[in-house]
């Protein structure tokens, strides 16, 4: 029988401890992009920045850090914002920046960083691609990212899930 003190109170019931604890890091995965991209459109289109894991048990749960650089919008339309979202795969994890940089006037306007963190359940041992695809709020002018090729990158951390 294990015994667990809590508060300098004794608690003799407990029978059984889990056989193994999560929440270690089993590996990580990252990817750097420097290369500018600009849309003028509504439609999402892939930003190029992605990393692909492989998690070693379908318990684990991947740790997502994100940090888009040189994010500026053009001038010439007064609508003129970003919208980004991540995938998984096929699947969209949903939106991680919606109307960024919006001012609501023609100014054009350099952002610097869009950044998120998301922690993920894949439930899978297959290898899976994280990525993010970004979009202009109006049919205007451009939204774009690593501008004058700043530098934008993507860190998976496999973290492992109770045993």
């Amino acid at each position: 029988m294990a015994i667990i003190t809590l508060n300098n109170n004794s608690l003799s019931s407990v029978t059984s401890l889990p056989a193994g604890v999560g929440g270690k890091v089993l590996q990580v995965v990252s990817a750097i992009l420097g290369t500018q991209i600009s849309s003028s459109s509504t439609t999402y289109v892939d930003t190029g920045l992605s990393a692909s894991i492989t998690p070693s048990s379908a318990s684990s749960k991947i740790l997502i850090l994100i940090n888009h650089n040189g994010v500026r919008k053009e001038s010439a339309d007064n609508s003129n914002a970003i919208n980004m979202r991540l995938y998984r795969d096929a699947t969209n994890l949903g939106n991680f920046a919606l109307y960024s940089l919006y001012t609501g006037t023609t100014l054009g306007l350099f952002g610097s960083t869009l950044s998120m963190n998301y922690l993920d359940s894949p439930s899978t041992t297959s290898s899976t691609t994280y990525k993010t695809q970004f979009a202009n709020f109006v049919n205007a002018s451009a939204a774009v990212l690593q501008d004058s090729g700043a530098k934008s990158g993507i860190t998976l951390m496999e973290i492992a899930g109770w045993l």
